[in-house]
Formats: structure tokens, C-alpha cells, sequence
């Protein structure tokens, strides 16, 4: 059988009628009319419920009317059911002729007597005798009931200008009130007709369907919502980051490895062991296991980069044959740049502590990652291209900008005769990318860098400079002990994810971003993020 829509009853509230039929009724005796004053006491959204349903068949056709409308509060349908407060004290002074002010609210409600007995002093409808209140006027006009009562009729003041002081007197509140004027359609019958919604092979057969009444196509209809995933604002921004560094032919480094040792973390980037960095308020230890062992390779971290480096046309232009590296003595070079100095420089000159390089830390940069790879890069020294995204730790107090955990980019550039004035050129290109061209650099220190740079760019939103990132130059006494040729500099620089999201997205407080105040609609309605694009 072909498949069938026919009338669709929408019953009043009172479950009893067929609200459908009486819209019909009544337009049939009025056209047009307003729902407002032939339905009062009918919900709006059944009212509406039930016009869609005859406008999707063209039977009706409707205007939507909003307006604003002045309803009486309960206190304000008391006094319109009952009179004012000061009527109340005038009429119980009235009829007493004369009444002691301590009997007042026995005669009328204590919040009356309170209200009233001011407003009718105002009034001169009263006047005190002493301890008593005497009447000075014989009749009085309730102005305030009058107007409450035309209110309650006709859903507004006489004169505007009264609205105000009795929404102060919490007498009256205004609502939006949603009405329709409806007219006939242009098929409009006074009964909704059966209407086909599928053709069939019977109905082709017999010749019913020329008769028939089709449903029509509603193209306007909106699909059911579909319940699908969503990337995180960061992963968005994140992968317009990935596609820079690969269009640059960088190589993503492997950094799954959250827990790493001090050595890798700390030592191999010649931060000296009483460094603040490495204090229990900034970094967190590991207490279980405590400590690891020896630096060493890492099988997972070594196979991800062959297969990386096998597609990358800078490494997989290199015919030399790679060496076998061998950690203890970098381990033991590392030891000597620190406590008496090596290759050129005088170290830290202190005594160095084994204990301190296997303690287990959450990793406080993705350093520790470039680090292990420059060191692989030692087996066979090239020029190189190298960036991570990922997780880091640090022990920071919560605020609006900071969170314990965060993402950190890095970029590392192993090339010979690499020089300061490269590396500016450089990030002048990269930022630019991420729509930044007005850049500042501001000389910074950092333990493994030197000369190092802080950047800083212009940002128009809060028409002030912004730090962006942080750069510098490898220096000899991290990169010399892993095995590099001394003509062999690597530029190294880094920014958070968190930070250009925050301004892509207009987001405020990074823990709207990451954390359990994170609101899922927001996840899932954001629209995708072009870096180079405001």
C-alpha cells in the first residue's frame, strides 16, 4: 500500500478537542483572525504546533506578532481583586471613625497597614489625632486598582510614562507575547485532506496516482542532528601547525615518552643540577619508580625516525653510512662539560651528581626529545629538520594563563654555517605563516641556547607587544659531547599551542580550553582554523 499522511489531530490542553479542526472552524467564519483573541487561554506553542501543520499542507498561511505585554504580579491582582493598600487603611479608618494606629493591623493585613497607612497620609485621605488616625476625606477614587484593573484587561497602562513606577512598586511585569494572524492558504479546504507520500507500482498500474494528492517535498527541512565527533580546538590548530613544518620538510620527532630522566631532560642540555628549573616547585618527580637507569636508545623512538627519515627528501638524499653511538661515553662527556669543562669551555666547575641524572621526572620541555635526536643525528652528522607538538609538565599555580600542563612546538634546524641573522630571517618567514609579520626580538637566557632571543609580536586585538616564542643558537657544551662536528649549528625555537588558540578562537581563560570547565558544545560547533587568516 502507498504510504499515507493524513489529518494529524493537535488536541487543546484540556485533551478534549481537536485543536486542528477548530482553526479551520473558526477561519471559515473569520478571515483573517488573531490567535490571541480567538484562542486566549491555548499555549503559544500549541497554537503554533498547530498552524505548522495546516501551513505545511498550504491549507493556511500565518504571521508570527510579537509584542510586549504589562502582566499584574500577585501582589498587583490582589490589590485589583481586593483595592490598594492605603484604600484598605482609609476604608478601616472610615468605618471606625476613629482608630487607634496599635489596632490598625488587626483591621487590615500588617503588610497594608505598613504600605498603606504612608501612601494614604500622602493621599490626605487620613491624618493622625494623637495616638489615632482619623479620616479627612469621605470618598476616595482607588487610582491605583482602576489602572491595575485596565492592566489586567488590556495588557497595558494608559500612559506609558506609569509603567515604570509600578514596576518599581513590583506591582507589574512585562513579557513577550507571541501571537499569529492566520488567513486561508491556497488550499484551503475545512477538512485536511489524505495526502500520498510514496508512488507505486500499483498505483502507476491502476492510474490512481492521477488523482491522487502528493505530499510535497519539504527541501527546507533541516536532518536530524547527528551525534558525530569532534577535534579539540587544539588538534586543529595543531595540524595547521604539522602542515607548516612539512611543507618545510621537517620531521616529526616521537614524543609518546611523557616520564623521562634528568639526564635527557637536564644534563644533556647543559642545565647545571642546582638550577631553579629542577627544584620540587617547578618540576614534577616521579616517586614510583624513582629512578631509571643509564641513558641508552630508545628501539620505538629509533624505528618511528628511520621510517620519518626514509620519506624525507633531506635525509633520504644521504649516502653516508651511519656509525654506532656510543652512550656511556656521552654520558661520561656530559659529566665533564659540567664539573671541569670540555671541549673549549670551563663547564660549571661543580661536583656533579650521577644520582641527580636518573631521577624521574614529567618531561618540563620537548628539549629532551630534540635532544635524544640530535644525538642519534651524531651517527652520521647532516643537515637535519626536526619539530614536536606535544604535552609538557610544570609545577605552576592555576590561573586564568596557566595551567600545569601544556603543549609546546619546537623547531630544531641542524645545517653548517648557520648563523644569528638565519635564524631571524627564519622565524620572520614561520610567523608569517601564522599571519604575524610585525616581529620584535629581545636578547633572553637560557641554559642551552646562546645567543638567545625572546619574540615578540604586535597584536592588533590588544594593540600591544605579545612574547610569541623563544629561540636560540645550540650551545658547544650541549651539542660537542653528543659527537657533532664543531661546524655543525643547530638553531633551535618554541611557543605554546595554548596561546595562538586562545587568540584564533577568542577564548579568555585557558581552562574554558583544557579541564573539566570545557564545554562540549563549544568543541563541537567551532568552526575550523586558518593560522593565516584573521
Amino acid at each position: 500500500m502507498p504510504g499515507q499522511r493524513g489529518p494529524v489531530p493537535v488536541p487543546l490542553h484540556n485533551g478534549n478537542r481537536d485543536l486542528t479542526l477548530d482553526i479551520l472552524e473558526t477561519l471559515e467564519e473569520h478571515d483573517p483572525f488573531q490567535t490571541q483573541a480567538q484562542f486566549p487561554d491555548v499555549p503559544q506553542a500549541e497554537i503554533k504546533a498547530a498552524l505548522d501543520r495546516l501551513a505545511s499542507r498550504s491549507m493556511v498561511e500565518y504571521d508570527t506578532q510579537d509584542r510586549e505585554i504589562v502582566v499584574l504580579t500577585a501582589e498587583g491582582q490582589q490589590i485589583a481583586d481586593e483595592g490598594s493598600h492605603e484604600y484598605k487603611v482609609w476604608k478601616a479608618v472610615k468605618e471606625s471613625g476613629k482608630l487607634s494606629i496599635k489596632e490598625l493591623p488587626q483591621k487590615v493585613a500588617a503588610e497594608s497597614a505598613k504600605v498603606g497607612q504612608g501612601n494614604a497620609f500622602k493621599l490626605k485621605w487620613i491624618k493622625k489625632d494623637g495616638d489615632s488616625l482619623v479620616p479627612i476625606a469621605d470618598s476616595v477614587q482607588d487610582v491605583t486598582r482602576e489602572l491595575l484593573e485596565h492592566v489586567a484587561t488590556n495588557a497595558a497602562f494608559p500612559d506609558p510614562k506609569q509603567l515604570k513606577d509600578y514596576q518599581k512598586r513590583k506591582l507589574v511585569a512585562t513579557q513577550k507575547q507571541i501571537a499569529y494572524k492566520v488567513r486561508k492558504g491556497p488550499r484551503w479546504a475545512k477538512e485536511i485532506p489524505v495526502e500520498v507520500t510514496d508512488l507505486t507500482a500499483e498505483m502507476l498500474e491502476d492510474g490512481s496516482w492521477q488523482t491522487a494528492s502528493f505530499k510535497p517535498y519539504n527541501f527546507k527541512a533541516l536532518g536530524a542532528n547527528q551525534s558525530s565527533g569532534a577535534l579539540h580546538p587544539l588538534n586543529k590548530v595543531r595540524e595547521e601547525f604539522r602542515k607548516i613544518f612539512f611543507n618545510w620538510d621537517f620531521i616529526e620527532m616521537p614524543t609518546a615518552r611523557f616520564v623521562d630522566s634528568g639526564f635527557w631532560n637536564f644534563d644533556a642540555l647543559f642545565v647545571p643540577q642546582q638550577h631553579p628549573a629542577r627544584d620540587l616547585q617547578d618540576t614534577f618527580y616521579v616517586s614510583d619508580p624513582p629512578s631509571s637507569g643509564p641513558p641508552g636508545p630508545d628501539p620505538i623512538a629509533d624505528a618511528a625516525l628511520d621510517e620519518m627519515e626514509a620519506d624525507s627528501a633531506t635525509f633520504s638524499t644521504s649516502t653516508s653510512k651511519s656509525s654506532k653511538l656510543d652512550y656511556a661515553k656521552y654520558a661520561s662527556d656530559v659529566r665533564a662539560v659540567h664539573e671541569t669543562g670540555a671541549f673549549g669551555s670551563i663547564g660549571y666547575r661543580y661536583p656533579y651528581n650521577e644520582a641527580e641524572t636518573t631521577r624521574l621526572v614529567l618531561r618540563t620541555h620537548t628539549t629532551a626529545v630534540s635532544t635524544y635526536c640530535l644525538h642519534r643525528l651524531a651517527a652520521n652528522p647532516r643537515p637535519a629538520r626536526y619539530f614536536s607538538i606535544d604535552r609538557v609538565f610544570r609545577n605552576e599555580t592555576v590561573d586564568a594563563t596557566h595551567l600545569a600542563e601544556f603543549h609546546q612546538i619546537e623547531g630544531v634546524i641542524a645545517d653548517y654555517g648557520l648563523t644569528l641573522g638565519g635564524l631571524m630571517d627564519f622565524l620572520a618567514s614561520f610567523f608569517k605563516k601564522l599571519g604575524i609579520t610585525n616581529l620584535r626580538f629581545k636578547p633572553a637566557y637560557n641554559p642551552y641556547t646562546e645567543p638567545s632571543m625572546e619574540v615578540f609580536g604586535f597584536h592588533v586585538g590588544l594593540a600591544k607587544w605579545v612574547e610569541i616564542g623563544n629561540s636560540g643558537m645550540f650551545r658547544p657544551e650541549m651539542l660537542l659531547p653528543m659527537g657533532l662536528p664543531e661546524d655543525l649549528r643547530v638553531y633551535g625555537f618554541g611557543l605554546s599551542l595554548e596561546r595562538p588558540t586562545m587568540i584564533k578562537y577568542g577564548v579568555s581563560n585557558i581552562r574554558e580550553l583544557l579541564g573539566h570547565k570545557v564545554d562540549l558544545g563549544f568543541i563541537e560547533s567551532n568552526a575550523a582554523v586558518r593560522l593565516d587568516k584573521d
